[in-house]
């Protein structure tokens, strides 16, 4: 499979994980969740989603249970949204690297690709200082 298709699957499940985690799961366990990547399997089968877990060790288990019983409504919405022709059975685990700030970098890495440096954000004016 080509790496940079890879690429672009990953990380559109990650950005439809982290919505449909964030906005659309009802489930309080889950609330402390954030998804940092997903990791695909060469044939598309599998998908390793790491996630971000806030609290005490219980409820950093409590809301993996959670991730695993909204499982199967996740895979079948994703689905939906991204019209994959093999979607990715859904494997939920702890990302131990994001407390060693290693993945920190990669995360702002990410965020700086989103927008050239010179322009401005999306609904912020151009001071007339600027345009000199």
């Amino acid at each position: 499979m080509d790496e940079r298709r890879a690429q672009r699957v990953s990380e559109a499940l990650r950005e439809e994980l982290s919505e449909m985690i964030g906005y659309e799961l009802s489930d309080p366990r889950v609330s402390g969740v954030d998804v940092t990547e997903v990791l695909l399997s060469p044939d598309l089968r599998l998908a390793q989603v790491r996630v971000a877990l806030q609290g005490t060790e219980e409820e950093r288990q409590q809301a993996l249970e959670g991730l695993e019983h909204a499982r199967h409504f996740l895979r079948r919405e994703i689905a939906h949204r991204l019209q994959l022709y093999k979607m990715p059975e859904l494997r939920f685990e702890p990302d131990s690297e994001i407390t060693s700030g290693r993945r920190v970098g990669q995360i702002l890495k990410r965020i700086r690709k989103g927008r050239p440096k010179d322009e401005p954000a999306p609904g912020v004016k151009k001071s007339p200082a600027d345009e000199t």
